[in-house]
């Protein structure tokens, strides 16, 4: 039975592939930002393992991931937060917790569970999204930490695939989030779920990326809503 550790099981993709691993039996070691979070998820998915990590303050994550699983399948980072604002007006508390959550705490987190994922010759998922691969105006701090997660993550595949670590990136474009809608609100425009991807969608891309025979990777997947970006 593999067992998969996953960031921001708590809502959107990370929620949908949990329910999608909890429901064909795998086991979870699920990472929550704090006490209530944690509570949550357990009643949510039965049996699971709950770590209390707050990816808001890499300097936690780096002492406070207990206890550290000695052998995993799987590590999917899918925790992240946005918040957008031009350059010239962007504060240095919004920058720095943007980074902190999308790009270093994944950083850390990823050296501490290196020794559990080589144990299981695993893969690390890294979530991360269209703004890694394009910045647009008002989107410099979210993308920077993507393109920065981007990077890290190619440095990863590179020095872990001697020891049989496999390591995939996915840039899902607009999904059905609570965090798109966030994002549509800041943007002035109306919030429409059906015009972008089901978190669900995205979720089964992740899966099918984990269930690979061990004979072939997937370093990088593309998922893109069908419908036109309404202007």
């Amino acid at each position: 039975m593999p067992t998969h550790l996953i960031t921001g099981a708590g809502s959107g993709i990370g929620a949908a592939l949990a329910d999608r691993l909890h429901e064909r039996g795998d086991r979870l070691v699920l990472v929550a930002r704090n006490d209530t979070r944690a509570a949550e998820l357990l009643e949510r998915y039965e049996g699971a393992t709950v770590i209390v990590c707050d990816l808001a303050f890499p300097e936690v994550v780096a002492d406070g991931v207990d206890p550290l699983p000695e052998r995993l399948d799987s590590v999917v980072m899918s925790a992240g937060v946005v918040d957008l604002a031009p350059v010239g007006t962007l504060e240095v508390s919004s920058l720095s917790h943007q980074l902190d959550v999308n790009l270093v705490s994944p950083m850390v987190l990823a050296r501490l569970l290196l020794p559990a994922v080589r144990a299981g010759s695993g893969l690390f998922v890294f979530v991360n999204s269209s703004a890694g691969l394009t910045a647009n105006a008002d989107w410099s701090a979210y993308a920077a930490s993507k393109f920065g997660l981007r990077a890290f993550a190619d440095a990863l595949r590179a020095e872990e695939m001697d020891h049989g670590v496999r390591v995939t990136t996915v840039f899902p474009s607009r999904t059905a989030t609570p965090m798109q809608e966030k994002v549509h609100e800041q943007e002035g425009r109306t919030y429409d779920a059906s015009r972008w991807i089901s978190p669900g969608t995205v979720a089964d891309t992740i899966v099918h990326v984990l269930d690979l025979p061990p004979d072939a990777t997937i370093p990088e997947v593309t998922v893109r809503p069908v419908v036109p970006r309404a202007t």
